[in-house]
């Protein structure tokens, strides 16, 4: 997917720090009179000056204009549209590494999370339907803490074609999912290097993504509610494949 000229406005200390780090082409930083006082504020000042990204000084109402009604922190970094990746990036780079595919997830704060929690997981990267889901906005950047600005990011017009291709890729899926048929994920047979399918929050996985599956993999729930939404599900999941990683290592 060819990368757009448009530009956005991120905001929050550890989004814009780390984006600051990553690959988009940044226009200008704003700062709120005042905030350079604060050691995280100076460090991502830093971190622009190093990048030679002008940094613009406002008063507090001047950035809310900017960024929104949200909360800044102080600082506003105009920058360009995400990144996306064509698929094929995300496959030559995998390295048996997990893959995460996303049936159409829609809520920026659970994109985010799950974005966070795959950074910290060593996911090769995510696949994301471009229609009916929730996409990389400055809020879903804000909700990762900045993390998804090092991950590979792939946006799909089909989900099953995405499937074949990471299957012939050498991957299997397997589908965190109730149903009858699911195995406990802490003793699952769960092949690798896999490719950890999340459902949405509302419908769950569509039944034509789970005729790709090759396992379907489920969390133990002994107290009253009946499910975790979709990020902490994915996150509890991650981080079993990387323990199982670090113990075969």
């Amino acid at each position: 997917m060819p990368r757009t000229t448009r530009s956005e406005f991120l905001y929050g200390r550890n989004a814009v720090i780390e984006a600051l780090r990553g690959s988009r082409t940044h226009q200008k930083l704003y700062v709120a009179d005042g905030a350079e006082r604060q050691e995280r504020v100076g460090m991502l000042l830093s971190e622009a000056r190093a990048a030679n990204v002008p940094i613009i000084r406002l008063k507090v109402n001047e950035l809310e204009r900017l960024a929104g009604s949200v909360n800044h922190q102080g600082v506003v970094l105009e920058t360009s549209a995400y990144p996306y990746v064509p698929l094929s990036a995300v496959l030559e780079d995998a390295e048996r590494r997990p893959i995460v595919m996303l049936d159409h997830v829609q809520d920026p704060q659970n994109l985010g999370t799950l974005f966070r929690t795959a950074e910290a997981t060593g996911v090769a990267g995510f696949v994301l339907p471009d229609r009916r889901a929730a996409s990389v906005t400055p809020a879903v950047v804000n909700a990762s803490s900045g993390a998804v600005e090092h991950l590979a990011i792939a946006q799909v017009t089909n989900l099953s074609r995405a499937a074949e291709a990471i299957k012939a890729a050498g991957y299997w899926i397997s589908a965190l999912e109730s149903s009858p048929e699911a195995s406990m994920l802490f003793t699952a047979d769960i092949p690798e290097p896999t490719a950890l399918l999340i459902g949405s929050e509302g419908r769950g996985i569509g039944t034509a993504l789970l005729a790709h599956c090759d396992a379907v993999i489920d969390l133990p729930m002994n107290g009253r509610i009946e499910s975790l939404n979709a990020a902490v599900a994915g996150s509890i999941a991650l981080y079993e494949l990387l323990r199982r990683r670090i113990c075969r290592s």
